[in-house]
């Protein structure tokens, strides 16, 4: 009698380390780190609702989430295995991240929104036009969308990127104080920091998207180590980024009621911003790509980039 208990008790103790019959479930152990910043509206709104842990909890995979300040800081991580998946970044963002030899996959994209990011100036600033910018400072975080938009709208206006402006790198924050203490005269930025300025310093905006052609795209990059381990978790993601834009966009004020309080803005800024992207999920299609060509190859011509780089070399995701 004391062989058999002593055999049942030894049973289920290997079997609840898994030794014996498998895991009852190899989803168990899954995690999914997600990284975001403030401008990605959509992530911030399914974390602030639990949607993603409500739908993944259920099949065994837990969420992790990380904030960063700007976009090339989260698809660092991802190249460092610290991340799983990168929330909507830039378009310029992936073309440094390649051309520094980071590994991923383009896995969404959110279609462009022209007029989310833009050049302002101090509501009181003599600076009318961009070409008004010669021998000024202008401050813009580096490998972000405003990057590109900055060297498109310079050139437009005949001004010499960094040799007619000076150039300052600086991160919103950091930029913003630079701005408002008149220490820079213009500031490249995107929402919701563009909004953000807009509405409670008066900054003008100059410059943007719709005036230059450039149609800030953005971009979801996921490990391609990840993706390949884990398509039912990425479709799921794909799923739910697509439905929260959609409603975003189908309601506006509700969004903001929900998003303002997540990101510590007034429901005003947090309107004015969403109104300006087109929060349109989509799988990464050729026209994306090949702006992303074009950007890559104005960088090295502008030696923004150090080296030629061919935007089909990194994979794309299918989806179903």
């Amino acid at each position: 009698m004391k062989t058999r208990l002593f055999f049942v008790s030894v049973l289920a103790f290997l079997i609840s380390l898994g030794l014996v019959f498998g895991k009852p479930s190899e989803a168990q152990d899954k995690k999914v780190r997600i990284g975001y910043q403030k401008s990605s509206t959509l992530l911030i709104l399914l974390k602030g609702q639990g949607t993603l842990e409500k739908v993944l909890g259920p099949k065994g995979v837990t969420v992790e989430w990380n904030e960063f300040t700007s976009g090339l800081p989260m698809v660092e991580a991802l190249n460092v295995g610290a991340l799983d998946l990168s929330a909507d970044v830039a378009d310029t963002v992936p073309l440094f991240a390649q051309s520094a030899g980071t590994e991923y996959t383009y896995f969404l994209q959110e279609k462009p929104s022209p007029t989310a990011e833009g050049i302002v100036v101090a509501k009181d600033s003599p600076i009318k036009t961009t070409k008004d910018l010669k021998g000024k400072k202008l401050a813009v975080a580096k490998a972000s969308g405003a990057h590109y938009l900055t060297v498109q709208a310079l050139g437009q206006a005949g001004l010499v990127f960094d040799k007619d402006v000076a150039i300052s790198y600086l991160q919103p924050a950091d930029a913003r104080t630079a701005f408002e203490s008149g220490a820079i005269d213009a500031w490249a930025t995107w929402d919701p920091f563009l909004a953000t300025v807009e509405i409670q310093s008066g900054a003008r905006k100059i410059d943007d998207g719709s005036t230059t052609g450039v149609t800030y795209t953005r971009f979801y990059p996921i490990s391609t180590t990840f993706l390949a381990g884990n398509p039912e978790i990425a479709q799921t993601i794909a799923e739910e980024l697509t439905k929260i834009g959609q409603w975003v966009k189908a309601n506006p004020d509700a969004a903001a009621d929900v998003q303002a309080p997540l990101v510590g803005l007034d429901k005003e800024i947090v309107k004015l911003g969403n109104s300006r992207r087109s929060y349109a999920v989509a799988p990464v299609d050729s026209v994306a790509l090949a702006e992303e060509q074009k950007i890559a190859d104005i960088f090295v011509t502008e030696k923004l980039l150090p080296k030629a780089i061919k935007v089909s070399d990194v994979p794309v995701w299918a989806g179903k």
